[in-house]
C-alpha cells in the first residue's frame, strides 16, 4: 500500500509538471499570436530572395537580406533599385513610395543581423544539406518566438524542421518566381508545426495580397507534383519517337491554350532547375514511375544546355530552332494533347484523393502557380472524365506500366 501511495504521489507530481508545462506553452502561443510581424529576415539574396523581400517591403515590413556571399548582396541591392526605377518610369509607383520601400531594406553578410526578425524566410540553393547547415546555425541564435520558413520547392519540411530548437515554429512557405508578380504561395506545415504557425502565415500572406494554399508535406507539394506530367509525358512521347519537340509544344498551345509548350517552358525554367525537381520528386516518392526523369533531359543538363540562360536547350536562342534530332511526328495534335492532359488531370485528382490538398486549393494552385488556363479538375470535367479514364486505361493496356495507373478518385464518381 505504501508503494502504491508513492506511485500515486509521483504520478500527481508528473501531472502537475505536465499541466504547468502545457499552461506555459499556451501562454507562449497566445503571446505569439498577438505579435505583429513587421520585420522580415531573408536568407539568400538571389533573385527569389530579393523578390520575396520586395513583396514584404511593399507591404510596410522592414526587410534585412542576409547572404554570406558579398557579391550576391550587391547584385540584390542593385536589382531592387533598378526594379523601383522601372516601376516609377512606367507610372506603376510614385517616386516617394519607391524610395520609402528602399529605405525599409538593408543588406548584410552577418547572420546575427537577422536574428531579431519575427519571420525569417530561407531562399537559398535547393540542397538539403546546405539548408540543414543554415537552419542548424540559425536555430542557436534566434528568438524562440520567431517563425522560420523555407522556400524550398520540393524538399521535406518535416526533415528540415528537425534542425530547429523550436520545430513547431518551422514551416514551408513556397513562393513562385517572380515573387512580386505571382500570387500563389504554398504553405506547408511539417509534422511538428503548430497550427497557429500555419494560420499566422496564411493571414500574413493574405495581407500581402497573395493567395495562400495549404499542402501536405509530400514531395513537390501541390504545383511541382501535379505539373510533372506536363513535362514528363511530353518527354516520354519525344523519347518514344512519336512526336518532335515543336510539334508537342504546338499541340499543347493550339489545342490546350497553354501560353508555352512543355519544351519551351523547360527551357525557360532551366534544366538545372526543372530536372532536379523531377529527380527530387521521383526519389522522394520511392522511384514511383509516374515521376521518372528523362534521360534526354539529363543529357541536356550534362552538356550544359540549360535552356534560355545558356542560349541552348531543346531550342537555340534567340533563333528558336530545334537542337534535338528531327522526328517524323506520327501523332495528331489532338492525340498529343489528350495523352498529356489526361495524365495531368489524373495527377491532380490523385493529389486530392490522397489528401495532399483540397480540390479548391488544387485548382487555385495550378491556375495561379503555373498560369494554366483553368483548374485541372474543372477543366477535366468539361473535357469529360470518361475520356480521361478511357485514355488512362488505354495507356495502361499498351504499356503495362504502373506509371499509367488510374487514380481511385475516378472510382468514387
Amino acid at each position: 500500500m505504501k508503494g502504491l501511495r508513492h506511485s500515486w504521489k509521483k504520478e500527481n507530481l508528473y501531472l502537475k509538471d505536465y499541466k504547468q508545462s502545457a499552461f506555459k506553452k499556451c501562454l507562449q502561443y497566445a503571446s505569439f499570436l498577438e505579435m505583429e510581424i513587421k520585420k522580415i529576415g531573408i536568407i539568400g539574396a538571389g533573385a527569389m530572395g530579393t523578390g520575396i523581400g520586395q513583396v514584404a517591403a511593399s507591404n510596410g515590413c522592414s526587410v534585412i537580406f542576409y547572404d554570406a556571399y558579398t557579391p550576391s548582396l550587391a547584385k540584390s541591392k542593385q536589382s531592387l533599385y533598378e526594379v523601383m526605377d522601372k516601376l516609377v518610369a512606367k507610372n506603376k509607383l510614385n517616386r516617394s513610395k519607391a524610395d520609402e520601400l528602399l529605405t525599409l531594406c538593408t543588406w548584410t553578410h552577418e547572420m546575427k543581423d537577422i536574428v531579431d526578425a519575427e519571420l525569417i524566410i530561407e531562399a537559398i540553393v535547393e540542397d538539403f544539406q546546405v539548408k540543414k547547415d543554415i537552419f542548424t546555425e540559425l536555430s542557436e541564435m534566434i528568438d524562440s518566438k520567431a517563425i522560420v520558413a523555407s522556400n524550398t520547392s520540393s524538399l521535406s519540411i518535416t526533415s528540415l524542421a528537425t534542425t530547429m530548437q523550436h520545430p513547431e515554429r518551422f514551416v514551408g512557405l513556397h513562393f513562385f518566381n517572380p515573387a512580386p508578380v505571382m500570387k500563389l504561395v504554398e504553405v506547408i506545415p511539417a509534422l511538428q508545426t503548430h497550427p497557429d504557425t500555419v494560420s499566422t502565415l496564411m493571414q500574413l500572406m493574405g495581407r500581402w495580397s497573395k493567395v495562400p494554399v495549404t499542402a501536405h508535406n509530400t514531395p513537390g507539394f501541390i504545383v511541382n507534383r501535379v505539373a510533372r506530367p506536363f513535362y514528363g509525358e511530353a518527354l516520354r512521347i519525344y523519347d518514344e519517337g512519336l512526336a518532335g519537340c515543336s510539334d508537342i509544344d504546338k499541340a499543347m498551345k493550339v489545342i490546350g491554350g497553354f501560353n508555352m509548350g512543355p519544351f519551351e517552358l523547360m527551357d525557360f525554367i532551366g534544366h538545372d532547375v526543372n530536372f532536379r525537381v523531377t529527380e527530387s520528386v521521383y526519389n522522394s516518392m520511392f522511384q514511383d514511375p509516374r515521376y521518372k526523369p528523362s534521360l534526354t533531359q539529363k543529357s541536356l543538363l550534362d552538356a550544359g544546355w540549360l535552356g534560355r540562360k545558356s542560349k541552348k536547350g531543346f531550342y537555340n536562342y534567340p533563333e528558336g530552332t530545334e537542337t534535338m534530332r528531327p522526328i517524323d511526328t506520327s501523332m495528331s495534335d489532338e492525340d498529343i494533347f489528350n495523352r498529356i492532359f489526361s495524365m495531368m488531370v489524373n495527377e491532380a485528382a490523385d493529389a486530392v484523393y490522397m489528401g495532399i490538398c483540397t480540390e479548391e486549393d488544387a485548382e487555385k494552385a495550378m491556375q495561379l502557380g503555373t498560369n494554366y488556363p483553368k483548374g485541372l479538375l474543372e477543366w477535366g470535367r468539361e473535357y469529360g472524365y470518361e475520356r480521361i479514364v478511357q485514355e488512362m486505361e488505354r495507356l495502361r493496356g499498351v504499356y503495362q506500366e504502373d506509371r499509367y495507373r488510374l487514380s481511385p478518385y475516378f472510382k468514387r464518381l
